[in-house]
């Protein structure tokens, strides 16, 4: 029992990784639907009503103004790069598109080593390595281009918001290093006060991109179903990873959870018929590798 009970961090991550694939697969189905804006402007505010029953568990009183202003920070990045992933998985194959992701902690640490002051260890510079091992295989295409100088795919709009979705997640994983150990805020009242600030954040981006009237009347007639799916499976990953780090170490936590990109750029990429992913298969689970060595590190 309680062997099983110090397992329970794995479950939990698990069960995130693969509700976080699931969510990503039925975000590409939507995106066939609609656009980038009036899906994330709806699936914000099927996520706020979700979190209302949080309300009556948490207590809002000891929460500061400055934590709602950091809490608000926070969600507008969090908004801006919801937003570029979604734009870029409308244009680009999901095989190719969140493989990119993974980048993220090598650029972290890479970063936190030239603000912060962070000693990249061998470990760490290993997995970098493999991360831009696999990045450089998943762009080439196939094994018969591997010796073929990197063609830079960037000029394809898509790669351009991956790039700006990958500036911005550096961006709050340094804010997060730095701002955490002086904010103590628990998941429990984070995640519903996240929702809550990224619907006020679409709403002012869907009525600023005149797609607010679009959004209401017609897309959300059409994709409703699909939308209520996704924010249900993303109320339950989100939750689910939350419990992970409350049960288990941090830095295991996000490896296990790292694997939600190889179940979904693989599953996704057969169900809507994408090329070449036995090679892609490869370069990705390259990729994870060398994030997992950064991570655990």
């Amino acid at each position: 029992m309680h062997a099983h009970f110090e397992l329970m961090w794995f479950y939990f991550a698990l069960s995130s990784a693969l509700l976080s694939a699931t969510a990503a697969i039925f975000e590409k189905r939507v995106l066939f639907e609609t656009g980038a804006l009036s899906f994330s402007f709806l699936l914000a505010l099927f996520n706020a009503v979700f979190s209302l029953p949080f309300l009556f568990f948490i207590d809002l009183s000891a929460v500061t103004s400055t934590t709602y202003l950091y809490v608000a920070l926070k969600s507008l990045l969090g908004s801006i790069s919801f937003l570029l992933v979604m734009s870029g998985i409308k244009r680009l194959e999901l095989s190719s598109a969140l493989p990119l992701l993974v980048l993220t902690p090598g650029l972290v640490a890479v970063f936190a080593w030239i603000f912060l002051g962070d000693i990249l260890t061998g470990a760490e510079i290993f997995g970098m390595i493999l991360l831009l091992a696999g990045t450089y295989m998943l762009q080439t295409g196939g094994f018969s281009n591997l010796l073929k100088p990197l063609r830079i795919t960037f000029i394809k709009k898509g790669y351009w918001y991956i790039v700006g979705a990958l500036a911005v997640f550096t961006l709050t994983s340094l804010l997060d290093k730095w701002l955490l150990s002086s904010y103590k805020l628990s998941p429990e009242v984070f995640l519903p006060l996240q929702h809550f600030f990224m619907a006020l954040f679409f709403t002012v981006f869907a009525a600023t991109g005149k797609v607010l009237r679009q959004a209401l009347h017609f897309d959300l007639k059409k994709v409703w179903r699909l939308v209520l799916l996704v924010a249900v499976v993303t109320i339950l990953y989100r939750y689910a990873h939350i419990w992970a780090v409350k049960t288990g170490a941090v830095a295991l936590a996000l490896s296990v959870k790292r694997t939600s990109v190889f179940f979904a750029a693989l599953i996704g990429g057969y169900i809507f018929k994408e090329e070449r992913l036995m090679f892609k298969a490869i370069a990705i689970s390259i990729m994870v590798f060398g994030a997992i060595m950064v991570i655990l590190d």
